[in-house]
Formats: structure tokens, C-alpha cells, sequence
């Protein structure tokens, strides 16, 4: 990654190095923090048409894994339940399922997202289906699952992703049989943004979580 950094880049990720180290100060090390910002960068560049954010987007990314890491590690221990929502390229399923489990769930849960194979964008039905109902999934972004975030995870939602989907001893699985959005127009989406609705609810019902 280095060799091919611009100027611009490699300044906007020096920056995120520095507000990830302030915020993860006491939790763990510049090394650790660089490490993963840096492998954050090329997962997310691999598929990428538009390169202007890869930055930020790697710095979330990378916040996320870290905030991970704390969990496995128990150096975070508040009792949340934490979901990951995994399906092939974390375009249009699984985005819509972490949209309505972050509207339903507030901060009394945590959930994530990832793909097999992520995509190069979030499905645009997907986002104005979602936006029908009020929530806005357009700052999200494809990404892969990684084994820290598969691992922190109390729960693992696969839809669709075969034998691709992250498999780990110990860890409550669910496969949610859902149709993909993929290719299809909003009015098409629409039922399969509803059933995830469904799910989800069912799902925070079932860790004692209250909906809004």
C-alpha cells in the first residue's frame, strides 16, 4: 500500500492514525492501531471505483475492527449484545438489516456488517427502500468480515453466503433464507425490507433488547 499512497493519502491516513491513538489510548498500542488501519486501507481499496474517501472509509473501517478486538479481548465488558449481519457482498441485505437493527435497537445493541465479496457499492434500490421508511443507509459502504469482528459477535446473521459464511465454534448462528436485491428495482425490495424488519425485531426479541 505504501508504494502507491499519494501525498494527499498518505496525510489523511497519518491523521487517522493519530485520532485513532487518542481514542483507543490505554486499549492498545500505535503499532497495533497503524497495523490495522493499514490492512483496513487495502481491503477496502481492492474494489474500489471511487478512491476520494478511502481514507475515511478505512479509519471507520478500521475503528470498527478495533472496537472489536477490545470485545475478544476483554478489555470491553458492558454486557451489549454485539450482531454481525454477514451476506455476500454487503450491498443490499445485510446493509438494510444493520439499518433497521440501529433504528430499532438505539444504543442498547451493536451491530456490523460484512460481506464474502464485497461490492463495489451499496445497492442504490436498497438505499431508497430504506429510505422510504426514514433511515438512511447512505453512509455505509462494502466491506469484508474479519476474524476479530466474526468473534466479538454474540450473534452471526448469514444470508446467502454458502460456504463462504464465517464459521466459529461457540457462536449463535442464524441463516436468514432472504431473496437479492441485487439487479432489482425499489418496488421489488420493498417485501424483502420488510421481511428484514420482521427479522430483525424477532431477533432483538429475542436478546432482550426493546425497539423503539
Amino acid at each position: 500500500m505504501t508504494g502507491t499512497l499519494s501525498v494527499q493519502e498518505s496525510l489523511a491516513l497519518r491523521s487517522a492514525a493519530q485520532r485513532l491513538a487518542t481514542e483507543f489510548e490505554g486499549t492498545f498500542g500505535a503499532e497495533t492501531i497503524e497495523r490495522f488501519l493499514v490492512s483496513s486501507y487495502d481491503q477496502i481499496v481492492e474494489g474500489a471505483t471511487i478512491t476520494n474517501f478511502l481514507p475515511l472509509l478505512a479509519e471507520r473501517f478500521a475503528r470498527q475492527r478495533l472496537k472489536a478486538l477490545a470485545r475478544v479481548e476483554g478489555k470491553v465488558d458492558d454486557g451489549i449484545p454485539t450482531v454481525l449481519f454477514v451476506c455476500v457482498h454487503n450491498a443490499g441485505r445485510s446493509q438494510m438489516a444493520l439499518g433497521w437493527f440501529n433504528q430499532l435497537a438505539g444504543d442498547r445493541a451493536v451491530a456490523w456488517s460484512g460481506g464474502s465479496e464485497p461490492g463495489k457499492e451499496v445497492n442504490p434500490a436498497a438505499i431508497a427502500a430504506m429510505a422510504e421508511v426514514g433511515i438512511d443507509i447512505t453512509g455505509e459502504f462494502p466491506k469484508p468480515w474479519t476474524e476479530e469482528i466474526v468473534r466479538a459477535a454474540d450473534v452471526v446473521i448469514t444470508m446467502g453466503c454458502g460456504d463462504a459464511c464465517p464459521l466459529f465454534p461457540g457462536k449463535r448462528y442464524e441463516d436468514w433464507e432472504l431473496e437479492d436485491p441485487a439487479g432489482q428495482g425499489v418496488d421489488a425490495v420493498r417485501p424483502i425490507r420488510d421481511e428484514i424488519e420482521r427479522r430483525v425485531r424477532e431477533l432483538l426479541a429475542s436478546l432482550h433488547v426493546a425497539s423503539a
